[in-house]
């Protein structure tokens, strides 16, 4: 099955990250969009499928937890977008989030730290 993730699921998927777990009802309390609690669980149990999240009883109801860390989705998401908009580079996708950004003088540092780092790791090949 298709692990990527929709724009709703990816909602669904930061709310169970941020809360750790979950029940079908706080997280349609925690979502920006007013959805049905039907569509809620219908999307937890898609991601279920997809191997994404898993469940246990609690009560009468079933508490949700992620199985994909919000670090990996994010190499996937950030893969697929370099490849779709940015044609496979790095670079490019780079030099767009940079321009667009306003950048801290310390977030500045530390990715040019990155950078420096990856440039010494190249010499050393």
């Amino acid at each position: 099955m298709n692990r990527r993730l929709t724009e709703r699921e990816l909602d669904i998927m930061s709310v169970l990250w941020d809360l750790g777990s979950a029940t079908v009802a706080e997280v349609n309390e925690c979502l920006e969009d007013d959805l049905a609690y039907n569509t809620v669980l219908t999307v937890l149990r898609i991601l279920e499928a997809k191997g994404l999240v898993d469940h246990r009883k609690e009560g009468r109801a079933h508490r949700y937890h992620p199985l994909l860390g919000r670090e990996e989705a994010g190499r996937s998401v950030v893969a697929r977008m370099r490849d779709k908009l940015f044609k496979g580079s790095a670079e490019l996708l780079m030099t767009q989030l940079v321009s667009e950004e306003q950048l801290s003088p310390e977030a500045v540092k530390r990715l040019r730290k990155l950078l420096d780092q990856r440039l010494e790791k190249e010499k050393e090949r």
